[in-house]
């Protein structure tokens, strides 16, 4: 059983990002997960999506380079030391998990340049700033758990 993921490939600049969102809102496309990685100049992002076909359609009608790679995604239970058992589970096999990221939940984490000027500038939008102590008390209370999607290798 596995999830199709999109990878691709933007220029690592403001608005970048926003521009495959807002296309991907524009063709009714949901995020249920996504992970960016910084490479310098260029970044890599990578969606895990309601309808693959459609977000990769959007994609590529923007010229955007990417590619689909099918990964393995998880419901854990939301309790201290899962992650730790489910990665100890592929190394005992001697599976290497090359990256993996959460998914479906609405907690985001941003890493920015400027930490007080994005606090500032969110703290005026319809969104929750949440600091450490809060996500000991909020993760896992919608009963969901943790859900992590991997790639292995």
């Amino acid at each position: 059983m596995s999830v199709q993921q999109i990878s691709v490939f933007l220029e690592s600049q403001p608005g970048h990002l926003r521009r495959v969102l807002d296309a991907f809102e524009d063709a009714h496309v949901s995020v249920r997960g996504y992970s960016a990685s910084d490479t310098g100049d260029y970044g890599i992002v990578r969606f895990i999506v309601d309808d693959p076909l459609r977000a990769l359609d959007v994609l590529v009608d923007m010229g955007a380079a990417a590619t689909t790679t099918d990964v393995l995604c998880a419901r854990l239970n939301d309790e201290p030391g899962e992650l730790a058992r489910v990665m100890g589970v592929m190394a005992d096999c001697g599976i290497n998990v090359t990256y993996s990221y959460s998914l479906i939940s609405t907690y985001i984490a941003l890493s920015v340049k400027d930490l007080a000027r994005a606090e500032q500038l969110l703290a005026g939008e319809p969104v929750e700033l949440i600091g450490q102590d809060d996500l000991a008390r909020a993760l896992g209370s919608d009963g969901l758990g943790a859900t992590a999607c991997t790639e292995g290798r």
